[in-house]
């Protein structure tokens, strides 16, 4: 979905409000934090840390290249 929203003066800050349906389909709430990205198309602003997801990405590729020695350490995991 793609919306027009506009910019306003709040202050010594720039603020854009968020329509009433994409705030309810995200689940914000007053006082949530959102993030802004700059891309090469522009800004994104999105509920999700996108540091939590380059963490992730990282995990992922872990997950998989040490794939048999973790489920070696899970099987092992209640033994001493």
């Amino acid at each position: 979905m793609v919306k027009q929203i506009k910019l306003r003066q709040a202050g010594g800050s720039v603020s854009a409000t968020l329509p009433k349906e994409m705030v309810s389909r995200l689940h914000l709430q007053t006082g949530d934090s959102v993030y802004v990205v700059e891309t090469e198309t522009g800004l994104l602003i999105t509920p999700f840390d996108p540091a939590f997801g380059q963490a992730l990405a990282v995990y992922e590729r872990g997950s998989k290249t040490y794939r048999n020695a973790l489920r070696e350490l899970a099987g092992n995991e209640g033994e001493s």
